[in-house]
């Protein structure tokens, strides 16, 4: 996303992509500078030297959108087609029901072809880069026709098929928090792919240390950080691996404080992909069943990221916040009025009024009729309890949602 701001604005970690507007004096030199401001003094350079206007890049900056440059949010359209485009064809508006059978089938493909692939790895077999190709460019699809349905499918956790299962919810959360920050779909793409491979490594590992009960031992834990190194000799020599790829492979467990691996780089030397994925992949892996943790809850993994911020980037956490919201879509969450309800939409305004689908009665433990409800304008002042785990009411989550959800 490129923007143009007045010198006034312009802070250390944007990216500038060019100088707009500069005071031409007697002494002045034209300035054509181009890349990260790394601290004030290059601002004070700037404006010593007369700019006064310059086009940030944001994709590449280290900092969010000024808060007054943001485009509103919109709210998810009814079910109707838009007007013509351009070219004259008819642009179909796609509902979260809509797109939720598509994607529910898909997400199910994905998960036995990563397993197959993960499989072929394990024994030896040559990895088929054009199948993540394809799995990636299926979500970014589905995300931009309608960024929930794929997302509510990550709730769904099978802590026997975590190690890809991980890989496509990565991906999932890293499309929809790109898309939601501004990146243009090519560079979602690419930041799709290094989701799905930045685990992959894994899979040249003994498989013994995954499959345990209880937590690993130092020795278990020294080998699992082989993955990163496995995962780069995995695409090494292969088509159409950029250098965003690499890094996301590479760098998704440094941290800012220099204490992650394999390098133990820090700070500016972390680039916002990077950042990026280590917000994802620590979310997604709180958040999901694994034979030696039960998932924790989404409020709980994110108050971990925002309160670890010598380890996160704080602005990006929460960014990722707003974007997911504090009760992610596919949570279930408990009224004020002791009913159960489906999240189905975020609020990015107020992340904690959602919209929800009402569907259970927790006080005399039974199913009513479903009701779309917006919190953000319920005339009873419905309010959010508490998040729920399905189980606690004895509720099938995959089943609860064809059920409510496929047109």
């Amino acid at each position: 996303m490129l923007i143009t701001l007045p010198i006034s604005e312009l802070i250390p970690g944007m990216f500038v992509d060019s100088v707009s507007k500069q005071f031409e004096g007697i002494d002045s030199i034209k300035i054509k500078t181009r890349g990260l401001v790394r601290d004030k003094s290059i601002i004070k350079r700037l404006v010593s030297e007369g700019v006064q206007e310059l086009l940030i890049d944001f994709t590449q900056s280290n900092v969010g959108v000024p808060s007054k440059y943001q485009e509103k949010p919109k709210a998810t359209p009814v079910i109707k087609p838009t007007s013509k485009t351009q070219t004259g064809k008819i642009k179909k508006i796609i509902t979260l029901e809509q797109e939720f059978a598509k994607a529910s089938t898909s997400y199910e493909q994905h998960n036995r072809k990563l397993q197959g692939l993960y499989g072929d790895i394990t024994s030896g077999l040559k990895m088929n880069i054009s199948l993540l190709d394809d799995i990636a460019k299926d979500i970014v699809a589905s995300v931009f026709r309608n960024y929930n349905a794929m997302t509510i499918l990550t709730r769904i956790k099978d802590k026997h098929m975590y190690n890809w299962q991980h890989m496509i919810n990565c991906a999932i959360f890293v499309t929809v928090f790109a898309k939601y920050l501004g990146y243009k779909e090519s560079v979602v793409h690419e930041l799709a792919m290094g989701a799905l491979l930045h685990d992959l490594g894994q899979a040249k590992l003994p498989q013994g240390i995954f499959s345990k009960s209880e937590d690993v031992n130092k020795l278990e834990m020294q080998a699992i950080k082989k993955h990163v190194a496995q995962s780069l000799g995995l695409v090494k020599g292969e088509k159409g691996i950029t250098p965003l790829m690499l890094d996301m492979i590479v760098n998704h467990h440094e941290r800012l404080d220099g204490s992650g691996y394999p390098r133990g780089i820090e700070g500016e030397k972390l680039s916002r992909p990077a950042r990026i994925m280590a917000i994802v992949d620590v979310y997604d892996a709180m958040t999901s069943d694994r034979p030696h943790q039960i998932g924790d809850e989404p409020i709980n993994a994110l108050r971990h990221l925002l309160s670890n911020n010598l380890l996160f980037d704080n602005e990006l956490v929460q960014r990722f916040i707003k974007c997911l919201g504090v009760y992610p879509v596919g949570t279930i969450v408990k009224l004020t009025n002791e009913r159960l309800a489906l999240v189905t939409e975020g609020n990015h305004k107020n992340p904690i009024q959602p919209k929800v689908k009402v569907f259970y009665n927790a006080k005399h433990n039974h199913h009513v009729t479903s009701k779309d409800i917006d919190l953000n304008t319920s005339e009873q002042g419905l309010k959010i309890l508490a998040s729920i785990k399905p189980l606690d009411y004895q509720l099938n989550l995959a089943r609860l949602l064809k059920e409510h959800l496929v047109v």
